[in-house]
């Protein structure tokens, strides 16, 4: 799978918080160099000097939102013309959005697709052949457990996770008898900004959920076991199981409940306001 993680380089897409530092956070104490790509260039950087301070940790910052369809060849065309060669690709970055129908930004839903699925894709069958050819690598594809099931409200962040995790277990198929392993993550809620870009802030705070570093360690021990995806924690596991199980169309209609808007009076309004809010947990 991996040629060792020791003084060989990772790239990490959505690298400045959550999952994503949290990755980098591992791999440095591994003995892994990185390069590490968002959006946010004061973000990366405080990273980097931490992961230098703390692991001698070489990092590469290249600041690009990997929404912009050139941004993926860039990248590559930066990464190449540093000289470095790439062992682990985490493919993390990506977002959600929530909300009703009528209220749908299509531009925003058509960026999530682009970054979710698209960027997602391009680097990695860029990179793929290459690890394929050198007989060792691996890629991990951060999925989600939304993947497994519809989310009313979420149609569009719930079906580029589906994407994400069928992509990445094909490939895995097809690699791993090459020295190769791609894997698709699949959290549940975890504690990230993730909600409140989509646009439910402060749903995170009641709820359950696990932290980065539980969700990376437990897929850095499912890349070892050269798994070909892994769902952090019991519950999400059962969770996914029982919507293979149920009745489809009971699946999606209980997804209702997760980010239904509430309808409140409001004194001298003729509309009514609407306010997230959830009865269930959701993933990441």
């Amino acid at each position: 799978m991996l040629k060792a993680y020791a003084d060989n380089w990772a790239l990490i897409s959505g690298a400045s918080t959550g999952i994503g530092a949290e990755f980098a956070r591992k791999l440095a104490a591994r003995g892994m160099h990185l390069v590490l790509t968002a959006r946010r260039r004061e973000l990366l950087e405080q990273l980097a000097a931490e992961l230098h301070t703390a692991h001698g940790t070489k990092c590469e910052i290249v600041v690009l939102d990997l929404a912009d369809p050139e941004s993926p060849r860039q990248l590559l065309e930066t990464i190449e013309q540093r000289g470095i060669t790439i062992e682990l690709l985490v493919n993390n970055a990506g977002f959600g959005q929530i909300g009703e129908i009528a209220d749908a930004d299509v531009d925003r839903m058509m960026e999530m697709i682009r970054l979710n699925i698209g960027a997602l894709t391009e680097l990695t069958y860029r990179l793929l052949p290459g690890m394929i050819e050198r007989g060792h690598g691996a890629i991990i594809n951060v999925s989600s457990v939304a993947a497994f099931q519809p989310v009313a409200y979420m149609a569009t962040y719930a079906a580029s996770k589906a994407y994400v995790l069928h992509f990445s277990e094909a490939l895995w198929v097809e690699a791993r008898e090459k020295g190769v392993t791609v894997m698709a993550l699949c959290p549940g809620t975890t504690r990230t900004d993730f909600f409140n870009v989509a646009g439910a802030n402060g749903w995170l705070a009641k709820r359950r959920a696990h932290s980065p570093s539980q969700v990376v360690r437990t897929a850095l021990k499912a890349l070892e076991k050269k798994r070909q995806y892994v769902i952090p924690g019991w519950r999400n596991y059962l969770l996914a199981l029982l919507v293979r199980i149920v009745n489809r169309r009971t699946v999606v209609r209980e997804s209702m409940k997760y980010f239904r808007p509430s309808r409140k009076k409001v004194k001298h309004e003729k509309e009514p306001s609407r306010d997230i809010v959830s009865t269930s947990d959701v993933p990441h």
